[in-house]
């Protein structure tokens, strides 16, 4: 049964709706929903503010949460025995969390704010509910959250930036 959820529990999107749209990266994600599916995708989300140089998460973190980025960028870092080493900018448009959403694997990297950054947490509890009530939306989501990983691991230079 596909339960929807009551529309109290939904939140605004169209801010993250515009980026996706409106992104130019090479690993940006594609609007991979109808604007009904992002509708009852947000009661899904939730919202996540980063100030500027606020972390996200950290390398070796065992969390395997998926934010969607609708404003600001992230910094990607990856961390070595000789110091830190800075991968990737994330703009608005795309995801990041996607290796270890996938690959239920610590964190390959550290992610802070470059800037004041709004994000939509999609945790792994909540992708587990969202398959069983609507798995058209997340087998969407999650094809266009795997083309992000696939274009970032075809990247060389950005292959350690795959968090």
């Amino acid at each position: 049964m596909n339960a929807v959820l009551p529309s109290s529990n939904k939140l605004d999107l169209q801010g993250l709706i515009h980026a996706i749209a409106q992104a130019n990266a090479d690993d940006s994600m594609n609007n991979p929903l109808k604007p009904e599916q992002w509708d009852t995708l947000s009661a899904y989300l939730q919202p996540c503010s980063l100030a500027a140089g606020q972390l996200l998460f950290s390398q070796g973190a065992s969390d395997r949460t998926l934010y969607l980025v609708e404003s600001g960028s992230l910094s990607v870092h990856y961390e070595d025995e000789k110091g830190r080493l800075r991968m990737a900018i994330v703009p608005a448009g795309s995801v990041v969390g996607e290796g270890g959403f996938f690959s239920h694997r610590p964190r390959s990297a550290t992610v802070q704010a470059a800037a004041p950054s709004k994000l939509w947490a999609l945790t792994a509890l909540r992708f587990t509910e969202l398959s069983n009530r609507q798995p058209g939306i997340a087998l969407s989501l999650a094809m266009a959250a795997g083309a992000v990983l696939s274009k970032r691991l075809g990247n060389r230079r950005r292959r350690v930036a795959s968090t």
